[in-house]
């Protein structure tokens, strides 16, 4: 038998005012894991959050941590601490009380507060801080006074909120190294809530995107950006470019000649199809190749012309629209020593791919 999940929302109903935000909602999360929950605004990350933590009630379903049953705990009573967006120091107060907030409501000794204050800013990393009031800090340095409160009260769950979403984004870079080697120093369970696709693919272990209280896909970041489940999670992490083709022949185990338009390539799958079924070929900006059409002249590939392009520093991206009407997207990593790598506005150009990076899913409705 299985051993149960550390974490798990087993059947959760959830609605505000008629309005259904969760239905029969089941979640497994593990005892150790920096889990992100991913989605727009307004698909339920935040209520899932604050089911969690106790903050809200479930109209039908529990929440079990650690094999107990934590549904009807009062979020005081919960093992769990939540980092707002919203930093939420006391103002009138320095850093080291602030960070001892809990302890003192918790009645520790003086002795053990001061020991488990000090170790705390340490490892967020601002000894020397303690006499400093919040409005001496920047942005960055209030972050980490937050999660320190937060870790100080050795909680078994930390939920995070948006946390980051206040700085800019060199700092929030900065803190996505730190809250990282945070939870590996703790070595407990960290559930982050975010719209931020980049942020939840460099910090997490995994990642579940969610769509209108709906999981669309669960896994690590890699699977989640090179093998998305469908359209909705290929669209919302990062760019993608999306074929439309046919299924025409079978070549192989799990390779097919399918038509893109008029083209017809061979692509290599993950599951099975059948002929004439539709299927689309998705592929990133990255995993395009692109020449100018007098060096490919008798290539395979894909003809269209340049309508946009923006140098980024690490690449140049271009919008290339197609002889068939497509629009799509390229990103290719600047070459400095060939002066010629560069593209026009209406440069002609020939459009192809490294054939087995491609991902493809059954065609849906767009």
């Amino acid at each position: 038998m299985s051993k149960p999940a550390f974490l798990s929302l087993r059947k959760i109903t959830k609605s505000y005012q008629d309005q259904p935000v969760l239905n029969e909602f089941d979640l497994n999360i593990e005892d150790g894991e920096f889990f992100t929950i991913l989605g727009p605004s307004g698909c339920g990350k935040t209520t899932i959050l604050r089911l969690i933590a106790g903050f809200e009630t479930a109209d039908q379903g529990a929440v079990y941590l650690d094999g107990t049953d934590i549904s009807q705990t009062s979020a005081e009573q919960r093992p769990t601490n939540t980092v707002f967006q919203s930093y939420a120091l006391f103002v009138h107060m320095n850093i080291f009380d602030n960070v001892a907030f809990g302890l003192k409501m918790a009645k520790i000794n003086k002795a053990e507060i001061k020991q488990r204050v000090l170790d705390t800013l340490k490892l967020v990393q601002l000894e020397g801080f303690e006499q400093r009031k919040p409005h001496q800090l920047s942005g960055g340095q209030k972050q980490r006074v937050a999660i320190a409160r937060a870790i100080v009260n050795q909680p078994k769950v930390l939920l995070l909120d948006e946390s980051l979403s206040a700085l800019d984004h060199k700092l929030r870079q900065q803190m996505q190294n730190e809250l990282k080697r945070i939870q590996r120093q703790l070595n407990i369970t960290f559930i982050y809530v975010t719209h931020d696709q980049e942020e939840a693919l460099s910090m997490s272990d995994r990642v579940l995107v969610l769509n209108n209280g709906h999981i669309e896909q669960i896994g690590t970041p890699r699977e989640i950006y090179e093998t998305p489940s469908n359209l909705f999670v290929a669209n919302f992490i990062g760019d993608t470019n999306v074929f439309d083709a046919t299924v025409i022949e079978t070549v192989g185990d799990l390779q097919y000649k399918v038509l893109i338009h008029d083209l017809t390539v061979t692509i290599l799958t993950n599951r099975q199809y059948n002929q004439g079924e539709r299927v689309h070929v998705l592929l990133r900006p990255e995993d395009l190749k692109i020449e100018y059409i007098e060096d490919a002249p008798d290539k395979l590939g894909f003809i269209g012309h340049i309508i946009e392009r923006n140098y980024t520093g690490k690449t140049l991206d271009s919008v290339i629209k197609l002889t068939n009407g497509q629009t799509i997207r390229s990103s290719e990593f600047f070459n400095e020593d060939d002066p010629d790598f560069d593209y026009a506005i209406n440069q002609k150009v020939w459009v192809n791919w490294i054939h087995g990076w491609e991902h493809v899913i059954k065609a849906e409705q767009q």
